[in-house]
């Protein structure tokens, strides 16, 4: 699938990933490649991305979080 995670400064991340863990208000949760259209808020935390067996992580401060057609978008603060 492919991910962006955009901050009111600039792009941090913008690619293919195979996995994307998040902390949503209500608990952490996972985005896997065809995943049903969603629109989540999303708190203080680290988001991991997985990508070819290798993982990174980004700190946020909150944010929202758009999943449709296959792509990821991360508003994040």
């Amino acid at each position: 699938m492919n991910l962006e995670i955009i901050t009111p400064d600039k792009t941090i991340y913008e690619g293919e990933a195979e996995l994307v863990q998040l902390p949503g208000i209500d608990g952490s949760f996972e985005i896997l490649n065809n995943h049903a259209p969603l629109i989540s808020a999303l708190k203080q935390g680290k988001v991991k991305i997985k990508k070819n067996g290798k993982e990174e992580f980004f700190d946020i401060k909150g944010g929202v979080i758009e999943v449709l057609d296959n792509k990821v978008l991360i508003l994040a603060e």
